[in-house]
């Protein structure tokens, strides 16, 4: 879908901000573009839409040089979504994501309809959002309405430049969680840029990582962590690499099933004297439905309370989505120590422990020693 061949960018006064890069993005594909600043991954996009010209080389879209097409042809088929959103202040949520369906002349009423749809994507109420302004949003709404914006006339290749770099922490991690969730339905072919090895490791299919101007490794996350190319990968990516390799997995590939489920109206001497028999010392409360009520010790059971009034309430669960180092630092704060693993109902599905997130690292570091 995207191809960089032997593309240099060099300025007038001789600064060579790309050296020689050349690169596939597959259809569907979302690629990262990784580096400290001043390593030319931005310089790189912008030239994929030449919002910045390239000095030499080659870029294809869908096989099509770049440089025989319309610039203003080629960027209306292209989303593009940046750091600091640049919504239009003057433009109403609806306008601002019509953006290019307006330049494209699209009915009134198409417009307002495929607004309407990029909202709900979003996660955002039409009836409540779609006559605002900017200035009426949060930041992190804002940061939705740049999203949808990217997405207005349905292209098939998405640009973005660090677009969740200037928002708090925990806004920007539900924004990845939610765009993920996005792209597993839209696929499109995304080149993204950020400076976050978090952030690709977890978004990416691919990583780009460039350092002056360099394409030093490309490749996929698991790859670039468990076999840095060089000693520049390796000190870019981190001496925790194996801990930042949780990141690849996700609950449903670990958890099991829990060892000990009782229901709520059983008879606590009975499930006391089951767990001592069975050597068990907690166990997991679900109600006739099987959603999740609590956690049981065998040393709380008391004959004369009932389970539900002895059980522990969780303060943390996962869904089987949760990547595996969300769910680490939810299990060390946690006074169980052990993560109830629940659909979007509530319903229980399974366990994870400390030992079963041990055994994952234990193998992935022998296969990167082994690489």
């Amino acid at each position: 879908m995207i191809k960089l061949e032997n593309v240099w960018k060099v300025y007038a006064d001789g600064t060579e901000a790309v050296k020689d890069v050349s690169l596939e993005i597959n259809e569907g594909e979302f690629c990262i573009f990784l580096g400290p600043s001043g390593c030319g991954k931005t310089t790189s996009m912008k030239m994929i839409n030449r919002l910045i010209p390239l000095s030499r080389g080659k870029i294809y879209v869908n096989g099509v040089d770049t440089m025989k097409l319309d610039p203003n042809v080629l960027r209306r088929g292209i989303g593009y979504a940046i750091q600091n959103i640049g919504l239009f202040p003057h433009l109403t949520v609806e306008e601002n994501i019509a953006t290019v369906p307006r330049l494209l002349k699209w009915p009134r009423a198409r417009q307002r309809a495929r607004a309407e749809e990029l909202l709900n994507l979003v996660g955002m109420d039409p009836a409540t959002f779609i006559d605002r302004y900017p200035s009426e949003l949060s930041g992190g709404q804002q940061q939705r309405i740049g999203v949808a914006r990217c997405l207005g006339a349905d292209p098939p290749i998405l640009l973005m430049d660090e677009p969740f770099g200037a928002i708090d922490p925990i806004t920007r991690t539900k924004l990845q969680e939610e765009f993920l969730k996005i792209q597993a339905k839209i696929k499109k072919t995304i080149a993204f840029v950020t400076h976050d090895i978090h952030e690709a490791i977890k978004m990416g299919d691919r990583i780009a990582l460039m350092r002056k101007g360099e394409l030093i490794q490309y490749t996929d996350p698991t790859t670039l962590l468990q076999q840095p190319k060089d000693k520049f990968v390796r000190d870019f990516v981190g001496a925790d690499r194996t801990l930042k390799s949780l990141q690849l997995n996700r609950v449903r590939d670990v958890m099991r099933q829990p060892p000990f489920t009782v229901k709520v109206g059983e008879d606590p001497g009975e499930v006391k004297a089951r767990m001592q028999r069975e050597g068990i010392s907690w166990s997991m409360l679900t109600d006739a439905d099987d959603h999740f009520l609590g956690w049981i010790t065998d040393e709380d059971i008391d004959p004369a309370r009932s389970l539900r009034e002895i059980m522990k309430p969780p303060t943390v669960t996962a869904v089987p989505e949760t990547p595996l180092n969300d769910a680490l630092s939810m299990m060390l704060s946690s006074t169980i120590g052990t993560l109830s693993v629940l659909d979007e109902d509530g319903r229980l599905l399974g366990v994870l422990s400390f030992d079963m997130i041990r055994d994952v690292l234990g193998e992935q570091e022998l296969g990167r020693k082994g690489g």
